[in-house]
């Protein structure tokens, strides 16, 4: 299929940002939404872009999207997430919160609850957290990296391992449509793993354009979650597989 001039310098601006919004799209280019629309779903049957809500976001494949792209892809998505999560967390509760642009989204959505302790291995987490003074904010030791202020490594792993709270938070790379959670860095992967291993309750926060992307360490698999928040759900044989294993499916659409 030969794109359009219009698709075209779609595509352009999405490689230059990560992302494309269909109200800012309508307005450069004058047209409706419902054709905006009609071009992102025939740039995304391309597998060029993914669906998010409001827009779309460049389809990366195997390729590990740089921290502020991820700060500023579906931002709006992941507000609307977070508050669906922090909605199922109770004051008085203790919870794990793991690494991940979404994991601080829902760090600023726990703002208004109270008397919470939270185990973090990510600095943004506890420089958001740290805000609200009834709050316990702990911070695991390891290896820090730099690029996104995360701490990985197996001290960070056995660290995890000393504690048994009520909720882990986590979040991830990409989503398997059979239900395989997948990352990129071992060591990452190795605390994520500690984290849902020594916590009553597990949820997994993420949004369909994971379900476009790949990467090569496996984490963990659908069926050991408690819940599953996402933005909305197109994949049936994922729809089943929760089903079949009795984990809450929570959806913003």
């Amino acid at each position: 299929m030969n794109l359009s001039l219009r698709q075209q310098q779609i595509m352009n601006e999405a490689r230059t940002h990560g992302q494309v919004l269909v109200d800012a799209l309508v307005e450069r280019f004058e047209v409706t939404p419902q054709t905006i629309r009609k071009d992102l779903n025939e740039l995304c049957e391309l597998k060029l872009l993914s669906r998010v809500h409001g827009g779309a976001v460049l389809t990366t494949g195997k390729v590990n999207v740089g921290y502020e792209l991820r700060q500023n892809i579906a931002s709006i998505q992941k507000q609307a997430l977070a508050s669906l999560c922090a909605a199922a967390i109770p004051n008085n509760s203790s919870l794990f919160l793991n690494i991940g642009t979404t994991t601080e989204a829902v760090a600023m959505a726990l703002l208004e609850h109270q008397e919470l302790m939270v185990i973090t291995n990510n600095l943004n987490v506890a420089n958001i957290l740290i805000r609200n003074p009834s709050f316990e904010v702990i911070v695991a030791g390891g290896v820090l990296r730099h690029a996104d202020r995360a701490i990985i490594g197996e001290a960070t792993a056995d660290f995890m391992r000393q504690f048994k709270l009520d909720f882990a938070v986590v979040g991830t790379s990409a989503l398997d449509p059979d239900g395989t959670l997948l990352d990129f860095d071992y060591r990452e992967v190795r605390v994520t793993q500690a984290i849902l291993q020594n916590a009553r309750e597990r949820f997994l926060v993420t949004d369909r354009s994971k379900l476009a992307r790949s990467a090569p360490v496996r984490v963990a698999h659908v069926s050991q979650l408690s819940g599953l928040f996402m933005d909305a759900l197109d994949s049936e044989e994922l729809r089943a597989i929760c089903e079949q294993h009795g984990v809450a499916l929570h959806t913003v659409d």
